[in-house]
């Protein structure tokens, strides 16, 4: 074993984000070393939503058509329903497209939805084995599972690190990397170590979402067959004994159920026993299930690290952010934190930006992870505070009156929760140092509602090309310089520019009319990351625009 190895990038953590920063990272042909004590990806299903932008990313890797066709059968329904008890009372219903539909139908979608990818159900536990083995399949990637990360400390310009594994005699490794990314989870060795203290808010309270929760990773075939309703994907019991949730994992056999631990309740020392005993609360009586796993966690946290970098070590992921889990937003927000941290990382390791480009990193992370610990705080509350009175589960004219006032608010909040193309779509750039603002202003951040803009710092708007492609699918990899419309003008200057400072430039014609409207401009600068860095009307300030979006210069030229 060698007494030191040398890096790029030293990664702790092998969760969704550490292991999409070795994506990116590996994609670049830059060398990374990814260590996690735990002996693999995920056993238990934890998260089970990948938002549509999400899968947009994965697209750009290379494997949304994997993930697409993993986790629920391409024809199971990805519905998110409400009952008093799964073999009780029906309340409310949202449909959404299968797996099978949604690649159907997306090419007809627009407005909010105008999209390259819609939104798959799908757990982590599936998208774990997936970013692994592309991770693996890169040479430039030493992935590592039980493996810790004993200590780290800056040196110059570098970061020193020991690392150890967990098992056997072996001894401790030092490695030398250029930098240190700490993706280690909610209880970050690495935050911790620099010091870095949570703010916002933990501690809420609610019926549901709020408090300590009871995790049972299950088996029950015959689970449809015993309930009263057509299938769904999200299932979400709403009683006064007991409030829960669960969720499809494979679309046969397998769920993940999750109930409200009440105070006074120590559910730390619960057992398969307590977990036959409280799905059956759930459900409304015994059913046959094989408890495969148990466990708590606790809801009620909106909280974002009051920094994201210190000098060479950066931190994203669970280890940045910690969330409630309405609207999925946790995991979909560390894929997010990965992709943007990573091509900067890459562009700088190999000299085609510059170190201020890494400066950018928090001041556009961080306030995303703001607003998302936000907006999932806000979906916690609307069906947490919901109160579940006994008159649900009457049967007679009461009944019939409670479960139609719940009807309506829980078709409202399913609304707001699962159809959420602004929360998906919508993260902007606005206040970082490597975006050149135009002047304009972007749209209403809404939940429910998404409005595709060219202006600088957000996506760059989506459109299904006359000949079946994706625009995406023409962007380059790195930088995009969009030529759009039939009159315009020379991109000369920006490739020279380019050329110049070793940056990765193409430039990419659309001749469309509507693209030309949608952008607002006849050029574009897209980033690696496809959010819209520059637009404008002609390429004399290509020098200053990229230096700027580059992090060589502070100027700050005009759109």
């Amino acid at each position: 074993m060698p007494h030191e190895i040398t890096t790029d990038v030293l990664v702790a953590g092998g969760g969704p984000c550490g292991l999409m920063l070795a994506n990116e990272l590996g994609r670049r042909g830059v060398r990374c070393l990814l260590v996690d004590p735990k002996p693999g990806t995920a056993f238990n299903p934890q998260a089970n939503a990948t938002q549509a932008r999400t899968m947009e990313h994965f697209r750009r890797l290379g494997f949304a058509h994997e993930i697409r066709f993993l986790g629920l059968p391409p024809d199971h329904p990805t519905d998110i329903a409400y009952f008093t008890r799964y073999a009780g009372y029906e309340l409310a219903r949202l449909a959404l497209p299968t797996a099978r539909e949604a690649v159907s139908r997306i090419r007809s979608m627009a407005g909010s939805w105008s999209a390259a990818e819609l939104p798959h159900r799908i757990s982590q536990k599936y998208v774990e084995a997936v970013l692994l083995r592309h991770a693996r399949a890169l040479p430039s990637c030493d992935i590592r599972y039980r493996w810790r990360l004993e200590a780290f400390g800056e040196a110059g310009d570098r970061v020193q690190a020991t690392i150890r594994p967990v098992e056997g005699d072996g001894g401790s490794v030092a490695v030398r990397a250029r930098y240190l990314v700490g993706a280690d989870g909610a209880r970050s060795a690495v935050r911790r170590q620099l010091g870095i203290g949570w703010t916002g808010v933990t501690g809420v309270q609610r019926d549901f979402m709020g408090g300590k929760m009871f995790a049972v990773y299950l088996r029950a075939p015959g689970l449809q067959q015993h309930m009263p309703h057509p299938p769904a994907w999200m299932h979400v019991t709403v009683n006064h004994e007991r409030r829960a949730f669960m969720a499809a994992v494979d679309g046969v056999s397998e769920y993940a159920f999750h109930a409200a631990v009440h105070p006074g309740e120590d559910a730390d020392d619960w057992t398969e026993a307590d977990a036959r005993r409280v799905f059956a609360q759930a459900f409304g009586r015994e059913i046959p299930i094989e408890v495969l796993s148990v466990g708590t966690w606790v809801a009620g946290h909106s909280l974002v690290a009051g920094r994201f970098r210190q000098g060479r070590v950066f931190i994203g992921g669970d280890a940045a952010h910690l969330f409630t889990p309405t609207g999925g937003l946790g995991y979909n927000t560390a894929v997010e934190d990965a992709v943007n941290l990573g091509w900067k990382l890459a562009h700088v390791l190999q000299g085609r930006a510059g170190e201020g480009l890494l400066d950018s990193y928090e001041p556009e992370r961080r306030p995303a992870a703001v607003r998302n610990t936000g907006y999932a705080r806000r979906f916690a509350d609307s069906v947490g505070l919901f109160a579940a009175s006994p008159e649900l589960e009457d049967p007679g004219p009461r009944g019939d009156a409670a479960r139609a006032a719940a009807a309506v608010h829980l078709d409202a909040h399913a609304r707001l929760e699962f159809n959420i193309p602004g929360v998906t779509f919508g993260t902007r750039y606005d206040g970082s140092p490597a975006i050149v603002r135009d002047g304009s202003s972007p749209p209403p951040d809404e939940p429910n509602s998404y409005t595709p803009t060219a202006c600088p710092g957000g996506r760059a708007p989506h459109a299904w090309l006359e000949d079946g492609r994706s625009l995406y699918d023409t962007f380059h990899f790195e930088w995009t310089l969009l030529v759009l419309g039939t009159d315009v003008p020379d991109t000369a200057g920006f490739e020279r520019a380019a050329s110049r400072r070793g940056m990765d430039l193409q430039v990419v014609r659309h001749a469309s009319p509507s693209l030309r409207g949608l952008y607002e401009a006849p050029l574009v600068l897209v980033r690696p990351d496809q959010i819209v860095a520059w637009r404008g009307q002609d390429g004399t300030q290509a020098d200053a625009v990229l230096d700027r979006v580059a992090g060589l210069k502070p100027a700050r030229p005009r759109g």
